[in-house]
């Protein structure tokens, strides 16, 4: 249960925010540069079915049950918070140190869907959309693994100083 000494939780972090700012609305990295070139027509056409898909996608599923998908979260948010900063359980501190970042992107993915929706972004304005929201994302990682790095070092130096 000493998750910030263990390397497997390093490589989970770097595997997820790799992963994250890999894909935009499940449109993968190279496809948005490929269609800001111009060069293929397809890949435009390609950007663009797969971001209008995941992002209706994503739409429903909050209009239908987004007050239920919000309740449950913000529950497990809550109990994860508790044990870990109100009981000092190391495995939920880092838990939570993966979750509540996971949360902020979700949301963010959520708030350009509706933005796409919204203002009917095609084209350059929506690869400019896109690689944007990878930036902020991106901007959220870097922020996240320093605060968690510094967080896990604490846990294990104070950890050494006690002798546990």
């Amino acid at each position: 249960m000493r998750s910030f000494s263990s390397v497997w939780f390093w490589i989970v972090l770097a595997l997820y925010w790799s992963s994250v700012s890999q894909f935009v609305l499940g449109a993968p990295y190279d496809l948005i540069i490929r269609a800001r070139k111009g060069d293929n027509a397809q890949d435009m056409h390609d950007l663009q079915t797969l971001v209008e898909v995941h992002g209706r996608r994503r739409l429903t599923m909050m209009r239908r049950a987004g007050h239920w998908i919000v309740a449950f979260a913000m529950a497990l948010l809550t109990t994860i918070y508790m044990l870990a900063f109100h009981y000092g359980v190391e495995f939920a501190q880092a838990v939570f140190a993966l979750i509540l970042p996971l949360m902020i992107v979700r949301l963010m993915s959520l708030r350009l869907a509706f933005r796409i929706e919204r203002e009917h972004l095609s084209e350059a304005r929506l690869c400019r959309a896109l690689l944007t929201h990878r930036f902020w994302v991106q901007a959220l990682g870097v922020v996240t693994i320093f605060v968690t790095a510094v967080w896990g070092m604490f846990q294990v130096m104070s950890r050494s100083t006690l002798g546990f």
